[in-house]
């Protein structure tokens, strides 16, 4: 299930937990609970590609700014 969460993520977009939860057949918490694995072991981080701040951003409307929704990355292992 792990494997899938990280296809997922690389694949890009946006998803919330509740979305991926149903995709994968599982619960919102465990979700977060695997993409905070997932982050612990290096694999994904949180989305910080906010220097130009939100304006004209295209995850605005899901954007961790108003602290309601984390938005994760896939780190590249070269």
């Amino acid at each position: 299930m792990l494997e899938g969460l990280l296809k997922k993520i690389r694949a890009g977009g946006s998803l919330e937990t509740g979305v991926l939860a149903a995709r994968l057949g599982t619960s919102p918490q465990m979700i977060a609970a695997m993409l905070d694995h997932l982050q612990h072991l290096g694999l994904i981080k949180t989305y910080t590609n906010c220097a130009e701040g939100c304006s004209g951003c295209s995850l605005q409307s899901d954007c961790a700014a108003n602290n309601v929704v984390r938005l994760w990355q896939s780190v590249s292992k070269e």
